[in-house]
Order: structure tokens, then C-alpha cells, then sequence
């Protein structure tokens, strides 16, 4: 057994005789055991004394201290074990080994605490934006922006915890330095090997600043109509409307043209085309717009107006404008208008159907 540190008590000291007897790997589990009661007894306390202590504080510190009793408990332990491994009668090989194992879990360990601050921080602000009510635009700016800032941000912490512990490894704490670092052939090849990562991680930062597409936002990408339904770190979700679901990278709400019916406001006009004849009587074609506008629950009463866009000899065409609070309900509201509008039409206004004319030539003539 090797001899014991001079900073031990004289207790201890004395004591030697009494385990000098036991093989040395019996004393290391011994004092591993002893090592992780310990750690087990002093955590216990100091979460009691920690709790009472930031008891009246705010719900982060509360709730920080709830999620972090098991990450802190295994720290406790490791600290614990480091100073068993240090007076246990190991080589110099063991000793270093168990060392530096125990040196990778204390940074996996601060990385599993800042994550779980980050997901603490995260949704006790997102907690005060409600998306299921009416006027929910706010909402959305705020809720799209934590979210891709906080993938963003785990994925930096991963990287960041994962160059920490393979810098501790000699073979391959290149590979570390080069997660930390542009430098070197290592750190070339993992940029090539990131760089479709770290393309859309920057997109994903752009749009959470910028905000050409928040959660829920109706869209037409790819000549398609849906709902923005996630917004990941690398990609995003949309909800087309017939359920089936479109995966797009990040990088393509940047770097490519498409629309956003929800940008500024979930309100939106809608538009209801009708071809009839060019003697059909507009001005009640206009009045009953209007009183279809005006019966419909969906019509949120600030926009109706019909006017002729364009004419040929043989059709007129109208245009039925109609407004609603958002997307899916000006859809509704616009096949409303056209059904009611047909309708009238086909009961009240039959000869309104375009006609095909002809002009036939007069017989006989000078």
C-alpha cells in the first residue's frame, strides 16, 4: 500500500495497520464506497440548505435547482471519487486512467447543466405567448425566435462539451482543438464535413433575427399551401393542406423566393374570379357580394368589393374581393363567395352565362 498524503488527519494515519492487511483492491472499493456515501450525504445537505436558500427566488433558480439534482449529484460523486483515487493503492497507470475518466464526466456533467439551463430559460419565456388565441402574431415572432436560437445554442454546447473531453484524450484531442479552432488539416476536414450543419445553423440564426417565416405562418413554397408546423435546427416542417407534410432545409427560406400569407398581420384578402357574359348586370352581381359578405360569420367586415378586371367579346371577368382573420378562414370565405355567387347566377341571372356569339354574314347583297 502506498504511503498516505501528509494532509490526512492523524486519525486516519493510525488507522493504517488496521487495512494494511487487505489486498489493494479491496481497500480501492472500499474507499470508492466510502467516497460515494459520502458524496450522497454532503449533496443531500447542500441541495436542503441551496433549496431554503432560493426558495423566494424566481421560478428559474427554482426550477434550475429541481432539474439539476441529478447532474449535481454525479458531480459530487466525482469530485468525490478523485480525491478516493488519489489515496487509493493504485499504479500510477490506474490511478491515471480512473483520473481521466472521471475528468470526462465533470465535462459531460457541465454540459448537461448547461443545456438544462438553456431548456429552463427557454420555456419560462416562452410560457407568457399564447398561440391559441386570435391576435397570436406576437406570439409567433417570439416563440420562433427562442426555439431556432435554442437548438442553435444546444448544438453549440454539444460541439463545444465534445471538444472539451476529446482535448483531454492525447490520440485525438486534435480533433478537439479543431472543433474549437480553424486550423489544420483535422480542422479542414471536419469544417468540409460540418459545413451543410453549419450553413443552416447560420440560416436558422438569420431567420430567428429576421423572421421571414415564423411558427404557424401560412406559406406556398414549392407551389404548395401550408401552415410553418416546426422549426428545427437544420430544417424546417410544413403542414401543406391536405396533411402531407414538406421538409425543407433552413438555408431554403433564404436563400429562395417564396411567399408568406402571415407576415405582418394573420388577416388576409381573398379572391373569387367569375367569367360571364358581358351583359350581365354588374351592379347586381355587386349587391349581392356584399350580401353574402355581410351573412357570413367568416367576413371579419372590413373588406367586399367587386370590380371588372378585364373583357373579351364573349366573357367578362369579375373580380370578387372578400376579407376574413386568416388564412384558412379567407380560403373558406372565398369558396363561400363563389358557390352563393353561382348559385345566383344559375336561379336568378341564367342569361349572366357567357354565350358564345356568332356573327353570320347576310344573304344576298349588292
Amino acid at each position: 500500500m502506498k504511503d498516505l498524503p501528509a494532509w490526512l488527519p492523524d486519525w486516519l494515519n493510525e488507522s493504517v495497520w488496521l487495512i494494511a492487511w487487505a489486498p489493494p483492491w479491496i481497500v480501492s472499493l472500499a474507499l470508492i464506497v466510502a467516497a460515494i456515501a459520502i458524496a450522497l450525504a454532503v449533496h443531500a445537505v447542500a441541495v436542503r440548505i441551496v433549496r431554503h436558500g432560493f426558495a423566494k427566488r424566481d421560478a428559474f433558480w427554482q426550477a434550475m435547482i429541481a432539474r439539476t439534482r441529478r447532474p449535481t449529484r454525479m458531480a459530487f460523486i466525482v469530485a468525490a471519487l478523485g480525491a478516493a483515487v488519489s489515496i487509493a493503492p493504485l499504479d500510477v497507470a490506474q490511478a491515471a486512467t480512473a483520473k481521466h475518466l472521471l475528468l470526462v464526466m465533470f465535462i459531460i456533467l457541465l454540459g448537461w447543466m448547461a443545456m438544462t439551463a438553456l431548456d429552463i430559460g427557454a420555456a419560462l419565456y416562452m410560457r407568457g405567448f399564447k398561440v391559441d388565441v386570435e391576435d397570436n402574431l406576437l406570439a409567433r415572432k417570439h416563440i420562433t425566435q427562442i426555439r431556432i436560437l435554442r437548438r442553435a445554442m444546444a448544438i453549440l454546447i454539444g460541439i463545444f462539451t465534445l471538444a472539451l473531453a476529446l482535448m483531454t484524450i492525447p490520440g485525438v484531442r486534435q480533433w478537439g482543438v479543431s472543433l474549437l479552432a480553424a486550423g489544420g488539416a483535422a480542422s479542414l476536414i471536419v469544417g468540409l464535413a460540418l459545413q451543410p450543419l453549419l450553413t443552416n445553423l447560420i440560416a436558422g440564426i438569420q431567420i430567428a433575427v429576421t423572421q421571414p417565416i415564423r411558427i404557424d405562418d401560412a406559406v406556398i413554397v414549392e407551389k404548395e399551401w401550408g401552415n410553418i408546423e416546426e422549426i428545427n435546427a437544420t430544417y424546417v416542417v410544413v403542414r401543406l393542406w391536405d396533411w402531407r407534410r414538406m421538409v425543407l432545409p433552413l438555408s431554403y427560406f433564404i436563400q429562395t423566393p417564396f411567399q408568406n400569407w402571415t407576415r405582418e398581420s394573420a388577416a388576409l384578402i381573398g379572391t373569387a374570379m367569375l367569367y360571364v357574359d358581358p351583359s350581365a348586370p354588374v351592379d347586381r352581381l355587386r349587391e349581392k357580394l356584399e350580401e353574402i359578405a355581410k351573412a357570413s360569420p367568416r367576413w371579419d367586415g372590413k373588406v367586399v368589393n367587386l370590380a371588372v378586371t378585364d373583357i373579351t367579346p364573349e366573357v367578362m371577368e369579375v373580380r370578387c374581393l372578400v376579407s376574413a382573420r386568416n388564412a384558412p378562414t379567407t380560403f373558406d370565405l372565398r369558396c363561400e363567395v363563389r358557390e352563393k355567387m353561382m348559385a345566383f347566377l344559375r336561379e336568378e341571372l341564367p342569361d349572366a352565362f357567357p354565350k358564345k356569339r356568332l356573327a353570320l354574314a347576310a344573304e344576298g347583297g349588292a
